[in-house]
C-alpha cells in the first residue's frame, strides 16, 4: 500500500447569519462556504496501529493530540468498517492557525478519513464518509466534501453551489484565538438575529457575488471582536488595503478574510499588509 497525502484546505464562512439557540442547545444558521487552496496537509501511510504525529508552524499550539478530531474520526471509521482502529500512521503538518474560523480540525479529519478510506480500499462512498465525519461536530461533512455549498440548519444540510466562482483573497489571522464556544456564549448575550437564507445573487460573476456579499453579514463577528480585539485590528487593516472589495471575519473568528478582483492585488496587498504586522499569518489564496 502506497502512501498517500492531500490538502485538508481551509473553510471558509462568506457570510454567516445565525439564529438563537434551540432547545437542544444548538443554533441554526445560514451560510455560504468556500473552500480556500490553502490548508493543513495530512498524509496516511500503512502501519500496525493508528498513531497520529503533528509537525509544521503550528503544531505547538494543539493540545491533547490524543484526542484529536483526526483520531476520533478515524475510530468511528473503524467501527463502521468492522476493524477497530485502523492500522494507519497519520501525519498532521499544521500549517493553519489554531481556534480561527477556518475548520482546520473538520477539514483535516475529512482528508483524513477519505485517505484511509482509499489506503485501505474500504467500499465506503463520500457520502457514507459524510456520516461518519458528523461525529467531530456539524461542520465535519461540508469539510469531507470540501466544496463551494450552502450550509443549513447546524450546518449539517447542505446544498452545493457549483456556480460560485473562484475570488481572489487574502486570509489574514492576527495571532489571538477566538474559541467557538466562547464566541456562541457571547452572541447568545446579545441581541437576537436570524438564520435566514438570503436569495442567490442575480448573476454569479466574481464582481456581482462580492457586491452581493457585502450585503450580508456575520453574527459572529461583533461578539468575536468584544472578546478579542485584535480581530478589529485586522479589520481595520484589511479594510484599507489597496483594491480590496471587501473584508469580513470567517465563522466564529480570529481569522480575517480579504476579497479581490484579481489574484495580483491580493498578494501585493498581503506583501504589504506582512511589512507593518510581520506576526500575523497572512496568506494569499483563492476561494471556491
Amino acid at each position: 500500500m502506497t502512501p498517500r497525502s492531500a490538502l485538508a484546505p481551509a473553510k471558509i464562512n462568506l457570510f454567516l447569519h445565525v439564529g438563537p439557540v434551540d432547545e437542544a442547545g444548538y443554533h441554526p444558521l445560514a451560510s455560504l462556504v468556500a473552500f480556500a487552496d490553502v490548508g493543513d496537509r495530512i498524509s496516511v501511510a500503512p502501519s500496525d496501529r493508528l498513531f497520529l504525529t503533528v509537525e509544521g508552524p503550528f503544531a505547538g499550539a494543539l493540545h491533547g493530540a490524543d484526542d484529536n478530531l483526526i483520531l476520533r474520526a478515524l475510530r468511528a471509521l473503524g467501527d463502521v468498517a468492522g476493524l477497530g482502529e485502523p492500522p494507519v500512521a497519520v501525519t498532521l503538518d499544521k500549517r493553519l492557525p489554531i481556534a480561527a474560523g477556518l475548520g482546520g480540525g473538520s477539514s483535516d479529519a475529512g482528508a483524513a478519513l477519505k485517505l484511509t478510506r482509499d489506503l485501505l480500499a474500504l467500499e465506503l462512498d463520500d457520502d457514507a464518509l459524510a456520516d461518519i465525519a458528523m461525529t467531530v461536530g456539524a461542520d465535519g461533512p461540508m469539510c469531507l466534501y470540501a466544496r463551494a455549498a450552502w450550509a443549513e440548519g447546524r450546518g449539517e444540510i447542505l446544498t452545493p453551489e457549483p456556480r460560485l466562482p473562484s475570488v481572489p483573497a487574502l486570509l489574514i489571522n492576527p495571532g489571538v484565538a477566538s474559541p467557538t464556544g466562547e464566541v456562541y456564549r457571547a452572541f447568545d448575550a446579545g441581541p437576537p438575529s436570524l438564520a435566514d437564507r438570503p436569495a442567490a445573487p442575480s448573476s454569479w460573476d466574481a464582481a456581482a457575488v462580492i457586491d452581493w456579499l457585502g450585503r450580508q453579514r456575520n453574527d459572529l463577528q461583533a461578539p468575536a471582536v468584544a472578546r478579542a480585539p485584535a480581530i478589529a485590528r485586522a479589520l481595520d487593516a484589511a479594510s484599507i488595503l489597496p483594491d480590496v472589495r471587501l473584508v469580513r471575519m470567517s465563522g466564529s473568528g480570529a481569522t480575517v478574510f480579504a476579497l479581490f478582483d484579481t489574484a495580483a492585488a491580493a498578494a501585493s496587498a498581503g506583501r504589504s499588509l506582512a511589512k507593518d504586522n510581520p506576526r500575523w499569518w497572512i496568506a494569499p489564496a483563492n476561494l471556491g
